[in-house]
Formats: C-alpha cells, structure tokens, sequence
C-alpha cells in the first residue's frame, strides 16, 4: 500500500494511493497515520477496507489538493550520518564503524512539495535525500537485523536539509543545524515494505535548479536500514510511526569545490524510485 495524507497543513486527512490518478479516503475508517494507528494494528484494517471499496468502485480522484507528510508528527525523528561510503569520502571524514546517530526535531516533518524556509543566521544551508524508515511497533533489544523487518511499517523519501554552519562551526550536537522549521519535507507517500522488493537496491537523485546534484543508490550504504533498526534498538526505545532518516549519497553542497549552499529563489527536486519525487522552493527568512 501507499499511506498519503493530503489537504491543508494541521488539516490533512488519510487516504491510500492506488494510482496516478485515484485514492481511497480512509478517514471514516482512522483518525490519522500516527502513533496509535500504527499501534493498533491500523495497517491491516485499512488494508482489508481499501480492497472492499475498490472492488466497489468507491474511490476519489487526485484534484490538485495539497500533499501533506504521509505520517502525523512522529515521537522520534532521528537520522544516521555518514552512511554512504562516497558521501564520507567527499565531507573528509572517515568511514564510522558504527552508526552515527542524531537528532533531528520532529516539528521539522512539511510535505513533499512545501516550501524550504532558510533559518535566520543561516549561510550554509544544504540538501540531502534519503531513504527514511517508519517503524511499526513499539521496539527495543532486537535480536538480529532480521528480526528488525517485523517492525518496518514502511519506507519514505526525505530530504534532511541541514544548515552547515549550524551544524559544524557552532559547538555541541548535529541537531543544532538539523532542526530548523521545514527542515524535514517527507513524502509523497509511505510505501508498505512488500512493494518493494529490495529496498537495498533503490536509486536516488536530487537536482537543484535543474541540475543533477545527487545520484546514488541504497546500495552503497555502509548499514543497512534492517540493521539500522535492530542498532537503534538497542540504546532506545523505537514507538510506532518514528520516522529515521538513514543518510545521504555524494553531491551534497557542502562537499563541492568551491562548496554551494541554498539561497532564495533555488529549487530541490529528488526521487528514489518507488518512493515518488518531491518538489521545494527554497524561501527567505521569516
């Protein structure tokens, strides 16, 4: 299945994709795609609705509404940094031998398409796409990687926009050049794990302006999202609908030479197939 959220931002209402062109309105059925809907097993009783209103013909056609995050406010957001061998290669640091794991704040999640806001202060803001895990279940002490499957719910495209500045040259923790409003556009959809039928061979780009910044693919990622998920998993409890963002592949702004950062007026556009693309305009400060 493909979970959407569409309509006005605080407003969005849950649907699944079917097409192109179609959508089954789920909002009878559940509240939202958030903690308690994943919880409560929400998966499976839309699953089951989705294929009797099919068959009905009770759908509803895409009309130019507003395309919201495909999941409500996460608890957690947290992100992996460094996990592509080439994208470690191109910031100058070394490979980790463990996951580096941060923070990112959860009010960061727009939708695909909403505007990029550039914070105050900032001079170095920058682009990521990446691969980004919603978990199913609440989670601790796996076992293995792959008992770690069980408590995907799905996969979703993210861009982990970052603020360089904020993030390198300020002292302390990542999450300070992480975490600025819109920093987090996460969507079009979420893409339930049995379409995807190997979700370490999906490519990705991103373009700014028109031009092809990123090309990678989940393939060279140094940990895996299954093993992402059981390492977490052992320093912390995961709960249902927390969102990870799992890194980025090379071309991010920060390793060209001479470095490019986002100013108003750019534009993002990314994709990793399967996931759906998205579209950003890059705005000023507020």
């Amino acid at each position: 299945m493909k979970l959407m959220r569409i309509g006005p931002f605080g407003a969005e209402r849950p649907v699944v994709r079917l097409n192109d062109q179609e959508y089954v309105d789920v909002s009878d059925v559940v509240t939202d795609f958030d903690e308690a809907f994943f919880r409560t097993r929400g998966l499976e009783r839309v699953r089951a609705e989705v294929a009797k209103r099919s068959e009905r013909g009770q759908v509803e056609t895409f009309d130019g509404e507003r395309i919201g995050a495909p999941i409500a406010r996460p608890h957690q957001l947290l992100c992996i940094g460094l996990n592509y061998r080439d994208h470690a290669a191109e910031t100058g640091q070394a490979v980790p031998s463990e996951p580096i794991v941060f923070n990112k704040a959860p009010n960061t999640l727009v939708g695909p398409n909403d505007d990029v806001r550039i914070p105050r202060g900032s001079t170095k803001m920058d682009w990521e796409v990446e691969l980004g895990i919603v978990i199913g279940r609440r989670t601790s002490y796996l076992s293995s990687p792959e008992e770690a499957r069980a408590a995907i719910a799905g996969f979703v495209l993210v861009n982990d926009v970052s603020e360089r500045a904020f993030q390198m040259e300020r002292g302390g923790q990542w999450v300070k050049g992480k975490s600025a409003e819109t920093f987090n556009p996460t969507g079009p959809w979420l893409v339930t794990p049995d379409e995807i039928p190997d979700v370490s061979a999906l490519s990705m780009w991103l373009d700014v302006n028109g031009q092809r910044k990123q090309t990678g693919s989940t393939a060279t990622m140094i940990f895996d999202p299954y093993f992402i998920v059981y390492y977490l998993s052992q320093f912390l409890v995961l709960e249902p609908g927390d969102l990870i963002d799992t890194g980025t592949p090379p071309g991010v702004g920060m390793g060209a030479n001479p470095p490019q950062y986002l100013v108003a007026g750019d534009r993002m556009e990314l994709g990793i197939d399967g996931l759906g693309e998205q579209r950003q305009n890059v705005v000023a400060p507020r």
